[in-house]
């Protein structure tokens, strides 16, 4: 099953969501701005995308500049701030199967679909 992780209020996102609906293909939304994304899933697509779990993080936000930026941060603690802060997740992220990938630009989704 495919699943998108989703941000309705991201322009990227939305543009990630509408590839999904065009390819006609059966996808699963996650709103993990309301349902929260815990830390053995955030591990998990981090094994997929294949990235560090810095690589995950929007780190213009002014959640990771006040809290996280110049702080030496292990990757565990990585995934708890992001797990403890969805806003910091990249998005969109689309995983089908063993595969996953970051949609930025959202164009990168039909690779895996």
């Amino acid at each position: 099953m495919i699943k998108i992780y989703h941000n309705p209020r991201c322009s990227k996102s939305r543009e990630g969501l509408s590839i999904l609906e065009e390819s006609g293909k059966e996808f699963e939304i996650i709103d993990y701005m309301k349902t929260h994304v815990s830390e053995n899933e955030l591990n998990e697509l981090i094994k997929k995308l294949n990235i560090n779990p810095i690589d995950l993080v929007r780190k213009n936000e002014e959640i990771w500049k006040q809290n996280f930026k110049d702080k030496k941060l292990t990757d565990k603690k990585i995934v708890k701030a992001m797990a403890d802060n969805p806003k910091l997740i990249e998005r969109p992220i689309v995983m089908n199967e063993n595969k996953a990938v970051i949609g930025r630009p959202p164009v990168l989704i039909k690779d895996i679909l």
